[in-house]
């Protein structure tokens, strides 16, 4: 259930997204006399799970309506990425009505992945790329040669004292599982590379040092935690592997507003009532 606050006066606007109408408890945060936090439980946790879990923010264990450290992670990193379009959402890892509203617009109809609107351009200085990975949100953007968005993965980047680096990378070469396994245990001493290994170089050729890869520790995604590889629940990288190829652009930036991606994709504006939500690209 969700976490009961004091009763504030509040004009209650209702949830458009079907995701969302659904939980009674969620009419509670809306109005803002509840959240969702540590140990809250129920079908509006649920709700909210599926919908991160849907936009590609990692979430281990799935939606299973239990608003656990991992949920706390996830909501964060949602926030992170909202507040370029919604200032008023703070990075709290709590569900309160302002981080609600914004999942309402952002988030497509129940059983669709990927969201409206908010996401990154497919360009870097002008170069289209197939990927882009932010770093602040940890999450990793397919394109197809279109530009069109094609999948949402979550990720984990550089710790602090590692960061990854931003800028504009290309695919210098693609590691299977046999040899992915055989680096990890010859530089690591285990499988850490996960399924596949995705190796980029800058945009002169020069040697990054730093890969897409899979990752033997799925809790710890969503955070910043390797030594500058970007690392993938196995299922995406191979996604990732499979769609990319030699020769590819990576663009990997802070945030979704990267100056150098150009002005992100418009945020589709609240339905009206009797609106139904309308899924943009996904």
């Amino acid at each position: 259930m969700a976490t009961r606050r004091a009763k504030t006066p509040a004009s209650i606007l209702a949830l458009r997204n079907a995701r969302f109408t659904g939980p009674p408890d969620l009419g509670a945060v809306l109005a803002g006399q509840a959240t969702l936090t540590l140990r809250s439980r129920g079908q509006g946790v649920q709700a909210v799970q599926q919908a991160l879990s849907d936009m590609g923010f990692s979430l281990p264990g799935g939606a299973d309506g239990i608003f656990g450290k991992q949920s706390a992670k996830a909501v964060r990193n949602f926030q992170v990425h909202a507040r370029s379009s919604f200032p008023e959402v703070q990075p709290t890892g709590v569900v309160d009505a302002h981080t609600l509203r914004a999942l309402d617009v952002l988030a497509l109809a129940p059983r669709k992945r990927g969201q409206q609107g908010n996401l990154p351009v497919p360009q870097y200085d002008g170069q289209p790329v197939r990927v882009v990975v932010v770093k602040d949100e940890h999450r990793t953007f397919l394109f197809d040669v279109k530009g069109v968005c094609q999948a949402i993965y979550g990720n984990a980047v550089g710790a602090q004292a590692t960061r990854t680096d931003s800028g504009l990378k290309k695919v210098k070469g693609k590691l299977g599982l046999a040899a992915a396994r055989a680096l990890g245990e010859e530089l690591w001493g285990g499988p850490v590379f996960g399924a596949r290994l995705i190796d980029l170089s800058w945009a002169d050729g020069s040697r990054s040092g730093e890969e897409l890869h899979g990752t033997n520790a799925p809790d710890k995604l969503g955070e910043d935690v390797s030594h500058g590889c970007i690392r993938h629940e196995d299922a995406s990288i191979i996604a990732l592997y499979n769609a990319l190829k030699v020769g590819d652009w990576v663009a990997i930036v802070d945030t979704v507003s990267d100056p150098h991606l150009g002005p992100s994709a418009a945020v589709p504006r609240a339905a009206s009532r009797s609106s139904k939500v309308k899924a943009s690209r996904a």
